[in-house]
């Protein structure tokens, strides 16, 4: 990051002084410490060195606003926070509300705010601290979800789930000693959690800018040689429709590994057709899961023949993992038939912080319900349709809306594309799609219309379509909030918007 470059032997000996800091604040084993940063190498430190002096990470969004980082905080315990320049604002404006915060550290190069220590003098005053191995089922993390429909909930993910996807996430990009990794998605989050420990596996080399920009990112590309990231489908359709996109700057990568969100089929192929030389893997999970469930490998992603329409599947499950597809009352489903996709695998939380009822409701003899729907094909692989409380029920058929957004995502005209369920009298709810144009492009809802028909039943097809001039919302893990784009519909009804 910027012009810093550091070997692993340095960074061990960071991460050994931090412990002993650590540990000189009061931290003892299985205490939580707290973190709200963007991306940066300092970062990678602060988990590695809780993790080395015996605690227990807690990752923080940094698109949540101050009451639930507060709540967070609050929920947790934490007692040692890291904050950067960035978000020590937010920490003077939250304080009172977090009255567990013993000390907070600041992570930034300079002067750090009143009351708050310095980063590198911590280091400087320390002496490297013995590893104290934890390992196994001990609590490793804390990476709280959620915070939209109640309270955030915090995820309890042991070092054994940690490890275990770290290993998958390195075996199935290859990943190498010589290889480079750019963190471009929010370090917070386990999508690039899972990568990051992979390549840290590895031994590979690590890249940050502090957050996603199309730009900077294909910038970084090109300057220090990066052969792997992380981009959501948001984030990729950003870099590809960038007016300063250069497929040139992306010369050394080789792999790109997508996921979080569903990835509409017109965003894929277009990236596949635009970087012919970069290999494409879907990863699919949930932070329950720390987070992998499947792989789509890049042998898979075949724009054409007789198996492209693997294209829109996630995959199948990756070594370890056992998945489920449940109806109603919980029983299997046959292949072909949605169902509610429930995980079991090494990977899986120990549950919720704090929070039995739900852990009892989510976590299952050992399986993990997900909340999402899907099916599975005769040879194995894994559809996702939709989050099963974003589907749509009109006039009895039920509509998937991921099957409609990637329809509409193959019209030349469109950048993004989100569908919902809105009001109607007749059919219940009808289905809506919102969408914002590439620039300078222009269509109509009937010309939407239209072009979805082919690839589409006509009940499922939109009824309306709502234009917008402002990008889609998203969360801080670039999924689109559907509950925003619902809300103004259903605020007045008996409905519970999500």
């Amino acid at each position: 990051m910027g012009d810093k470059d550091q070997t692993w032997a340095e960074v061990q000996s960071n991460v050994a002084r931090m412990a002993a800091a650590l540990k000189s604040l009061g931290l003892k084993e299985g205490d939580r410490t707290a973190i709200l940063a963007l991306n940066s190498d300092r970062y990678t430190e602060y988990l590695l060195a809780t993790w080395w002096a015996g605690g227990c990470v807690v990752p923080m969004n940094v698109r949540w606003s101050a009451a639930e980082n507060a709540y967070s905080l609050r929920d947790s315990g934490a007692e040692i926070l890291f904050v950067d320049a960035i978000f020590a604002p937010m920490f003077e404006a939250i304080k009172a509300e977090a009255p567990s915060i013993k000390h907070v550290i600041f992570l930034g190069d300079s002067a750090p705010p009143r009351d708050m220590l310095n980063y590198s003098k911590l280091l400087a005053q320390h002496e490297p601290a013995p590893d104290t191995n934890r390992s196994g089922e001990d609590l490793a993390g804390l990476y709280y979800t959620g915070g939209t429909t109640g309270f955030p909930k915090g995820v309890m993910l042991s070092h054994r789930a940690l490890w275990y996807n770290a290993m998958a996430a390195a075996g199935m990009c290859s990943l190498e000693a010589g290889h480079t990794y750019l963190h471009a998605a929010p370090m917070f989050h386990l999508a690039d959690g899972a990568l990051s420990a992979g390549v840290t596996l590895a031994g590979a080399s690590h890249v940050y800018i502090p957050a996603f920009d199309p730009v900077a990112t294909q910038n970084a590309m090109a300057q220090y040689g990066v052969t792997h990231a992380v981009l959501v489908p948001t984030m990729l359709a950003m870099v590809l429709q960038h007016p300063e996109f250069d497929p040139a700057k992306f010369s050394s990568l080789r792999t790109i590994i997508y996921g979080a969100s569903p990835m509409p089929e017109g965003v894929l192929r277009k990236a596949m057709e635009m970087l012919p030389n970069v290999s494409f893997v879907q990863a699919y999970g949930q932070t329950e899961l720390g987070p992998l469930a499947t792989i789509l490998p890049a042998s898979c992603h075949e724009l054409d023949g007789e198996h492209a329409h693997r294209l829109r599947s996630a995959g199948r499950t990756i070594p370890g993992a056992e998945i489920r597809l449940l109806d109603d009352q919980r029983a299997d489903v046959v292949p072909g038939e949605v169902g509610e996709i429930a995980v079991r695998s090494l990977g899986a939380m120990t549950g919720y912080w704090n929070m039995p009822d739900q852990t009892a409701e989510t976590l299952v003899d050992g399986w993990v319900h997900t909340g999402d729907g899907g099916y599975r094909d005769d040879d194995g692989f894994l559809y996702i349709v939709d989050r099963m409380k974003d589907m749509i029920v009109t006039g009895g058929e039920n509509v998937f809306s991921a099957e409609v957004e990637s329809a509409l995502s193959t019209h030349p005209a469109v950048a993004e594309a989100a569908v919902i369920g809105i009001p109607a009298q007749q059919w219940g709810e009808a289905v809506h799609a919102v969408i914002v144009l590439k620039e300078g492009a222009s269509t109509s809802e009937a010309d939407l219309i239209e072009h979805c028909r082919a690839a589409i039943a006509n009940y499922k097809l939109p009824r309306s379509v709502e234009f917008r001039s402002e990008p889609l919302p998203l969360s801080g893990a670039g999924k689109v909030l559907k509950r925003e784009l619902r809300e103004p519909y259903w605020k007045d009804t008996d409905r519970q918007v999500n």
